[in-house]
């Protein structure tokens, strides 16, 4: 391999010199503008909101999960239940889970997917194992479990999380504990 001779050197370096100059006079001058790089996605946002292409949908914070799991496992706790709690947004994706002192480990599974079939149908998951009756093959949705102790969050009708529980002695416990969850959202 030939060495490069010592002019290809200066003027390959000088060339790269300039280049990281004109970079970093860029970044000065559009900081100098008082531009804001932020800006131009907020634009587009704009843009997105006034095509009918879209739709805008009602999720809870994480701050309203968190209160949400809290008191589902503060109600069982009072009762003295070992469970773990779950909720989801409306897409079913995991937004807190909780899993209570001694709670089974079987129990943060089963919690979760409880709040993922509640807020798929948007129903308590006991009426929902009513149903299998009529239609076994329900159970057999990837996800979801058709076992009391799921409960919806709704906002102005339409589901926009699920609150799950499990590791209580019932079902019907369970469920309990989830609309406590529920109900404090309401306060």
């Amino acid at each position: 391999m030939k060495k490069p001779s010592s002019r290809t050197r200066v003027v390959t370096g000088g060339a790269l010199v300039a280049a990281l100059a004109l970079g970093g006079f860029g970044a000065y001058s559009a900081s100098a503008t008082g531009q804001d790089t932020a800006a131009a996605p907020a634009s587009a946002a704009k843009a997105d909101v006034r095509n009918k292409n879209t739709t805008t949908s009602t999720h809870l914070t994480i701050e309203a999960a968190t209160k949400a799991a809290r008191a589902t496992l503060d109600a069982a706790e009072k009762e003295n239940q070992r469970v773990s709690v779950a909720v989801v947004d409306r897409n079913g994706n995991t937004i807190v889970t909780l899993r209570g002192d001694g709670a089974g480990p079987q129990s943060y599974e089963s919690a979760e997917r409880k709040a993922f079939t509640a807020v798929s149908w948007n129903a308590p998951t006991s009426v929902l194992a009513g149903r299998l009756a009529n239609a076994p093959t329900l159970k057999d949705i990837p996800g979801t479990l058709f076992l009391a102790g799921g409960a919806p969050v709704t906002a102005k009708g339409a589901p926009i999380a699920g609150i799950g529980v499990a590791g209580a002695p019932s079902g019907d416990l369970d469920e309990k504990f989830a609309q406590a969850g529920v109900a404090s959202l309401g306060r």
